[in-house]
């Protein structure tokens, strides 16, 4: 089938839709300065991305494109238990030079090859085989997924020999805590929090693009790319194809996303539990694929989903204290159950993110700009109407002339809890094209606008029961980090054990507790001396007690 696929990350399951925008730039700055020469074609994207990155500018078009050539030259081989990992670099390099690889334990043990070329991939592939297995029938079905079989003699494994692995998942909460409260600021809380939640390059490489470490891949396949809808017509003679007629575009979609769900169930290796959701507003194929570990939604012509990501990426660059309070507030909201991984009335990691987005929007000093001034500073060549929707976004960054914005990360982690706290949630809509709040313009818990498609709210899925839940646990979050006890680490402690503190206390599921999301309970029902006094103890007791608190962290994650 002739297709254009492109992909992105558009959503994070468990939650919900979009982002984690991009990579820190000086950790694509340290992959682009380790890696070697790439083909002519590739070496022209890697100078344009080496000046963007020493920068801090480079654009989301350029880095797709940079990740889709890299995706080109790549190959996922299934490896036999206690491979050797010299006979397989050696086996594989046969075929080319290897560029990059590493290895990750996903339903067995995986190895990503990155090649130099792309001919090496041809090579490789014309050197594989279809498998043929005794009272059984292979499908057939070429691709870059491959599996390397042993056949030899003797054993294939070197004692001396240990693979290193690749994380492929976060860690857990109750490690987090632990990591968190070593730090010895909340700013570094949070710089630790995002360092050890972002997607590794390795991660980024397997699933291209965007996301934290066991987050989902979203795909669309580009329709408009092939179906000539923007071709113009010359005089005279032309030729067309000839095709079959729908009833209308959203037909159309739902037929071919039909026919590839089959395919994938039928034809795709370790393809599993493949599900054809067609009806939704959004029509999609929902599958796992084992080898990789990922959930896995497919969508046709979502293009105004890329745009979103695009806009996430923009305002993830323009200042790291971005992406540095999304990780954050979305990691408290995960572990309180403010999102979930359920589809339901949960809020959403999207609606959390122009949450925060919105929240750096209003700040005395903006830190950041509204929608309409990014579409007010782009290029005509920038231009993008989808739908009828206006999502053009500047692309040269150089363009964007940010406001002087001194706040550390913990004031604003304090304050957008404060902010969101006493947030008039029943009158006024969130809008972050025009930053600022708007009247609602129809009867729902929480209204956020979405920053393209405006006639849709991105929050009506959310009742109230959730909202005055995030409302209460803000509340309770801003109190905390008004005590002092709160903002410091505790002196005289083992390096080993020490009490929860800053952002590790925010994560305790005692703070959901003291804010009676449960029970409807009051905070004025205690006073403050008495929470402070239980809290504190709490932190505060010998080192069994703080390794059972983080044990419950763990039990409630």
């Amino acid at each position: 089938m002739a297709a254009c696929f492109g992909m992105c990350r558009l959503h994070v399951k468990g939650t919900e839709r979009l982002v984690q925008l991009s990579q820190k730039s000086d950790l694509r700055a340290r992959r682009i300065l380790t890696r070697s020469t790439f083909a002519t074609k590739a070496q022209t994207v890697k100078k344009t991305l080496q000046a963007g990155a020493a920068a801090g500018k480079e654009s989301f078009s350029a880095l797709q494109e940079e990740r889709r050539e890299q995706a080109e030259r790549s190959v996922l081989i299934s490896c036999p238990p206690n491979i050797n990992q010299k006979k397989f670099l050696d086996y594989i390099s046969k075929h080319g030079h290897i560029q990059n690889h590493f290895f990750y334990q996903s339903y067995g043990i995986y190895a990503v090859v990155e090649f130099s070329t792309k001919d090496s991939i041809t090579a490789l592939k014309a050197n594989c085989t279809i498998p043929s297995v005794q009272h059984e029938a292979a499908v057939p079905f070429k691709s870059r997924l491959l599996s390397l079989k042993w056949t030899g003699q003797g054993s294939q494994s070197n004692a001396s020999n240990t693979l290193k692995l690749q994380k492929h998942l976060p860690i857990p909460i109750n490690e987090l805590t632990q990591h968190l409260s070593k730090q010895e600021s909340i700013d570094q809380q949070l710089q630790c929090l995002t360092d050890l939640y972002q997607l590794t390059e390795e991660n980024i490489s397997l699933r291209f693009c965007f996301g934290k470490l066991g987050c989902d891949l979203d795909m669309f396949l580009d329709l408009d790319g092939i179906s000539g809808q923007n071709q113009r017509k010359g005089s005279g003679l032309s030729l067309e194809y000839q095709v079959k007629q729908g009833t209308s575009e959203r037909t159309v979609t739902q037929s071919v996303l039909s026919v590839i769900g089959e395919c994938v169930d039928q034809f795709g290796p370790g393809c599993v539990g493949v599900q054809k959701i067609l009806n939704a507003r959004c029509p999609l194929v929902r599958f796992a694929h084992q080898p990789s570990g990922f959930q896995c939604d497919l969508t046709a012509n979502n293009r105004v989903a890329m745009k979103s990501s695009e806009l996430l990426f923009v305002y993830g660059k323009l200042d790291a204290r971005v992406r540095h309070l999304v990780f954050a507030v979305r990691c408290w909201a995960r572990v309180h159950g403010i999102t979930s991984s359920i589809p339901g009335a949960w809020i959403t990691n999207f609606s959390l993110t122009v949450l925060v987005l919105f929240f750096l929007q209003r700040r005395t000093q903006p830190l950041l700009p509204t929608l309409d001034q990014l579409r007010d500073l782009a290029d005509p060549s920038d231009q993008c109407i989808i739908e009828g929707n206006d999502c053009t976004i500047v692309s040269d960054l150089s363009k964007i002339k940010l406001q002087k914005n001194t706040d550390t990360l913990e004031k604003l982690l304090q304050e957008f809890f404060e902010f969101y706290g006493n947030f008039a949630f029943s009158s006024t809509s969130i809008n972050i094209r025009k930053g600022k709040e708007q009247n609602k313009p129809e009867s729902t818990p929480l209204h956020i606008q979405n920053p393209f498609e405006t006639g849709l709210n991105v929050s009506k899925n959310v009742n109230t029961t959730q909202l005055e839940r995030f409302v209460a646990l803000c509340r309770e979050s801003a109190w905390l980090l008004e005590q002092k006890e709160m903002l410091k680490r505790s002196a005289g402690q083992s390096a080993d054990v020490i009490p929860p503190w800053g952002l590790a206390a925010l994560l305790l599921p005692s703070v959901a507790q003291s804010a009676g999301v449960k029970g409807r309970r009051k905070k004025k029902h205690h006073p403050a001396s008495e929470r402070i006094k239980t809290l504190l103890e709490s932190l505060k007791s010998n080192s069994g007690g703080a390794g059972a608190k983080q044990s419950a962290v763990n039990g409630h994650h």
